[in-house]
């Protein structure tokens, strides 16, 4: 409880509060069905009662009844009309609950993904994307269905067993005594058995879809590597191994799952006989009344009893939820992504000062860059050439806002690049990779990125299509631009993808385009077209500013400078 309290949000407080007052008064419901049934019990084994109960003579009198057939006959119409009326308010109820709990799972869900997101490229880079798709859709939804909503029924469970303890214990202290001692043991044994394996069952259950899902995603992801190599044998292998481990637990939770109810149902066997028991060894006069209090009170504690225990066991089995959601929250981003981005636009330059960067888990002294110093002017065409593993993509990403630099600063026309202004600042820049990142989507998707298809501008699309040389490869398609592309692109070729790749930054009109090795997986002809096509874009804007990174001299012939890193 300690360690829910402490992930819900505060705007959640007082619908939580809201929650358990609904889970009070369902118990309270619940307990006024079960005590309608008393009248009905106590006419049916005695139909003197109805005129030697005070509360029933008295009923019987101001109704105006003149047989017991009409009492009676009233008396259960009322009891039936009770309990539907107790069902209908439970439904409600129900329903507020419900509401509650898929609205904490769109909190969670949403704050972990965008938190996810604004921790920014080198945490992206760290982790492995199934295992976060997997955290942000799947764990938070176990969370409040595994976890929360099982809590809030077993607080109006519990409130319905004191309930009905209280009432015994007030009617009768033998028949709630006898209640506790049938049930309580055999409880407290189930869970001081299970308590610490159920904890380890779900999060070796975890792990185990974890490497299901990463098994997966790799297998299709690297198809074309795996056929080659052969490898699909191994990856097989894993998936097989983590279903086996998943099987090897449902089958044990499922024997666990099913001890409830054996342990509920044996509990009121053996105090029934107890009943019979002590009922024949004393020949009490009430014995078959106290046996049917008992019997209608057991026919509520039973499936209140073994719904406790199946949430209990639901709660732990599903705890490990709890530390992931708590993690994923933490260092959250104050930034509002939905909040309007003023746009920057590049008016002089851009200035590196004694840069430096270390990754993270980085030695000390093992510097990715040092004491780099450059100046990049608005509209001049630069290269930046090196060897592998010079640094190259860790300054664009630098320069691009994603990455923070360990030493010395970035300045936008004299601004100091940092996280706050980042997001302004990639708002007027493209950006072009050796793997243009491509959605399941149309051309016209693609290229206009991130803006509704009814929001797209359709003459800036045919002016981009233009000039990134798509025209005659749109042309071909049978929707044209409205053509579906499929996943990751898989129709396109690669010259194709790099001009989508133009397109977009055209699109968004950006003055500052970043080319990072677009062009060093490509066959030479088509490296050529796309060049040219850069080169014709920095005639036809004297303005804009191009920084490129490329291996080959070729792809930097158009640059009025080439930086050696």
């Amino acid at each position: 409880m300690k360690a829910l309290f402490e992930i819900i949000p505060k705007k959640f407080r007082a619908a939580t509060c809201g929650v358990v007052l609904s889970a009070l008064l369902r118990a309270l419901l619940n307990f006024a069905g079960l005590a309608v049934l008393l009248p009905v019990l106590l006419m049916v084994l005695n139909s003197q009662q109805i005129h030697s109960n005070q509360i029933l003579s008295t009923l019987y009198e101001w109704g105006g009844f003149t047989t017991d057939q009409q009492f009676i006959a009233a008396t259960c119409a009322v009891v039936i009309g009770v309990i539907a009326l107790k069902q209908a308010c439970n439904l409600l109820l129900q329903r507020v609950q419900r509401r509650y709990v898929v609205r904490l799972y769109k909190y969670f869900s949403v704050k972990i993904f965008r938190n996810y997101h604004d921790r920014g490229l080198a945490f992206i880079k760290r982790q492995n994307t199934a295992i976060l798709s997997r955290n942000v859709n799947f764990i938070c939804y176990n969370l409040v269905m595994g976890v929360i909503s099982p809590t809030i029924s077993m607080i109006c469970e519990v409130l319905l067993l004191g309930l009905l303890l209280a009432a015994l214990m007030w009617y009768n202290p033998m028949i709630a005594l006898l209640a506790v001692a049938a049930f309580i043991p055999l409880s407290w044994v189930y869970v001081v058995i299970l308590r610490g394996k159920l904890r380890d069952y779900g999060q070796r259950e975890n792990e185990a879809r974890r490497q299901q899902a990463r098994a997966v995603v790799e297998t299709f992801r690297g198809y074309t590597d795996i056929e080659i190599n052969n490898a699909f044998p191994t990856m097989q292998r894993r998936f097989e191994q983590s279903l086996d481990t998943i099987a090897e637990i449902k089958s044990r939770t499922d024997i666990i799952g099913a001890m409830p109810s054996i342990i509920a149902e044996m509990s009121v066997a053996l105090a029934m006989v107890v009943l019979i028991l002590l009922g024949t060894a004393t020949s009490h006069p009430d014995t078959s009344l106290i046996f049917g209090i008992f019997a209608v009170a057991a026919i509520r504690i039973l499936p209140t009893v073994r719904a406790i225990m199946a949430q209990w066991w639901q709660i732990r089995y599903n705890y490990y939820c709890i530390d992931i959601v708590r993690e994923g929250l933490e260092e959250a981003d104050e930034i509002e992504n939905d909040a309007p981005i003023q746009r920057i636009e590049l008016g002089s330059a851009i200035e590196v000062e004694g840069l430096g960067f270390r990754f993270e888990d980085a030695d000390k002294e093992q510097w990715t860059l040092r004491n780099l110093n450059l100046t990049i002017r608005k509209g001049e065409k630069i290269g930046i050439r090196g060897t592998s593993g010079a640094g190259k993509t860790t300054l664009f990403n630098l320069l691009l806002g994603f990455l923070t630099p360990t030493e010395g600063e970035i300045k936008i026309d004299g601004q100091r690049l940092d996280r706050a202004l980042a997001r302004r600042w990639q708002t007027s820049i493209g950006y072009v990779s050796q793997n243009v990142y491509i959605e399941d989507s149309t051309i016209a998707g693609n290229i206009a990125l991130g803006v509704d298809t009814d929001q797209i501008d359709r003459e800036r699309l045919a002016d981009v299509i233009r000039r990134a040389r798509l025209e005659e490869f749109v042309g071909q398609l049978p929707n044209g631009a409205d053509t579906a592309i499929g996943e990751c692109g898989n129709r396109l070729s690669g010259g194709q993808r790099q001009r989508i790749g133009i397109a977009r930054a055209l699109y968004k009109q950006a003055d500052v385009l970043f080319f990072d090795e677009a062009t060093s997986s490509l066959d030479d002809r088509t490296e050529q077209e796309i060049n040219h096509a850069i080169e014709q874009l920095s005639r036809e804007q004297s303005a804009l500013t191009i920084v490129v990174i490329a291996h080959r001299s070729t792809s930097l012939e158009y640059c009025d400078r080439i930086i050696e890193i």
